[in-house]
């Protein structure tokens, strides 16, 4: 569809990702990686505007999730 953007790069280390979904009895989507790696990267993304309004720090840490 024209809303998926296409990865150039997974934010996410793919292998362990399926491994940990594989040993609970699951497997993944076709689309679930792609999903998962975009939800990583609005978290990422919100962290770093956190601490820029802040503007106190340069390191992002936990309590910035």
């Amino acid at each position: 569809t024209a809303t998926r953007r296409i990865m150039a790069e997974s934010l996410v280390v793919v292998s362990k990702v399926k491994k940990q979904v594989k040993d609970a009895g699951f497997r993944t989507g076709a689309d679930f990686i792609d999903g998962l790696s975009m939800r990583v990267e609005r978290i990422v993304a919100a962290a770093i505007e956190k601490v820029k309004a802040d503007g106190a720090k340069k390191t992002l840490g936990a309590e910035d999730l």
